[in-house]
């Protein structure tokens, strides 16, 4: 038991991302952005290592193996449909982008569909729902709009003060 304890390490780097040494391993790479559950699931099982053991104890090769995994997931074997981005537009490969990569690529595409004035891009330029959403009692929270609302004209007419109460 004293062995392990000297190997332990509480915070490691993976693939940009700091991870805690306490959290299991499948869990802890699901820490890192563009990895989901199933994805670190099927990444634990693809490189042979035991999902639950704590993350602290993760040995060099094993950190290595996970960061070529994740780096090159088609080289492993692992099905198409689990990447993020498959088919990508400039290139037509498929991809699994993760971390910074992914925020990059995900800014780049919402940029040039606002270029091209896509309806989601004009959607995604004034701040409306992409995807088909109602706008009437909804998306007023965060942005502080009343889209879809019109005011009656009593309320209206009652908000407007008046000036001839003094004169006859």
């Amino acid at each position: 038991m004293e062995e392990k304890q000297d190997n332990f390490r509480h915070i490691l780097r993976v693939v940009g991302t700091d991870l805690s040494g306490n959290g299991k391993l499948v869990n802890e790479l699901r820490k890192i952005k563009g990895i989901s559950f199933m994805f670190a699931n099927t990444l634990c099982n693809v490189a042979k290592i035991d999902k639950n053991q704590k993350m602290g104890y993760a040995e060099d090769s094993t950190i290595a193996k996970i960061e070529d995994v994740i780096k090159n997931p088609s080289k492993f074997d692992i099905p198409r449909w689990m990447f993020n981005r498959r088919c990508d537009p400039e290139d037509g490969t498929d991809k699994h982008l993760v971390g910074a990569d992914l925020k990059f690529t995900h800014e780049n595409d919402l940029r040039m569909m606002k270029k091209i004035r896509s309806y989601k891009g004009v959607r995604h330029s004034i701040g409306q729902p992409v995807r088909g959403q109602r706008t009437k009692s909804n998306f007023r929270v965060n942005k502080g709009k009343v889209t879809g609302v019109a005011k009656s004209r009593q309320a209206k007419a009652a908000a407007k003060p008046t000036g001839d109460k003094g004169k006859k």
